[in-house]
């Protein structure tokens, strides 16, 4: 039985091997494009002790449905801003999350902080149509690719001055991150096969992770409770989609988020 990943990584393959697009091209286009904001470096810039949070710009989800269908990119980028955020995630998946470029351009538009592109990256002109279109940095998901194209599209994002979140989901994909070189690693709770969150999976892997790299944790973060744990676990930042973005007053989520450990 084919699982969410397995339908929505077809998708996007088949729509990738339409694109006639020059490669080359796009390379170009990339190069020369406004300089970016410095993803990475935003996160490691906040003060010893309070995590770095990723608010995330998210309509629905395939697992959840909707969950704010109507909401304004460039309204709920300032909020989370207001917040404190030190970067955003914004969707552009479509036809399973309800997103959009226009959503990444208005929500990058309306604040100073970096922003990552929430896609499924499977092809280089991704890579590349993330930097085009303004985002600081690309994910990759390594479940969703083999060795040579994680290693290619990495590189690619460097080449092009992305940063690239590398997102993993066990031992056996943390390695095969670190094997490319990544310098910014996210540890995924929810499943991309059943879409089901393991709330202790990144307290698991959190020392395994180089301290090199930048740690996310993502998904499945309720609360300061949840961001408590995650910061004595060692991660520097928190990726938070459905919670921040269902919440009443979605800056002063964020503002909880982070002064979670002062407070406790």
């Amino acid at each position: 039985m084919a699982t969410y990943l397995d339908r929505i990584l077809s998708d996007h393959r088949n729509s990738a091997s339409s694109d006639g697009r020059s490669l080359d091209g796009l390379i170009d286009e990339a190069r020369s494009a406004l300089p970016t904001r410095g993803f990475n470096l935003a996160l490691r810039g906040c003060p010893a002790g309070e995590p770095a949070v990723i608010a995330e710009v998210k309509r629905r989800s395939p697992s959840r449905g909707d969950m704010a269908a109507d909401l304004d990119p460039a309204e709920t980028a300032v909020q989370y801003a207001h917040g404190g955020a030190a970067c955003l995630s914004v969707l552009t998946d479509v036809g399973y999350f309800g997103g959009s470029v226009d959503d990444l351009m208005a929500a990058r538009g309306a604040v100073s902080i970096p922003v990552l592109r929430k896609d499924f990256t499977v092809d280089a002109r991704d890579v590349c149509d993330a930097r085009i279109m303004g985002a600081d940095a690309v994910l990759l998901i390594v479940a969703a690719l083999d060795d040579a194209e994680l290693a290619d599209f990495h590189a690619l994002a460097l080449e092009v001055g992305l940063d690239a979140l590398v997102e993993v989901h066990d031992e056996a994909e943390l390695e095969r991150a670190m094997a490319v070189g990544a310098r910014l690693v996210g540890v995924n709770q929810r499943d991309l096969t059943t879409f089901e969150v393991d709330s202790e999976r990144a307290l698991r892997m959190a020392p395994l992770i180089p301290e090199s790299a930048t740690s996310v944790a993502e998904s499945g973060i309720r609360g300061p409770q949840d961001a408590v744990a995650l910061v004595h676990a060692g991660y520097h930042a928190l990726l938070v989609g459905e919670s921040a973005v269902t919440a009443g007053d979605r800056a002063d989520a964020i503002r909880a988020l982070r002064g979670a450990v002062a407070g406790e």
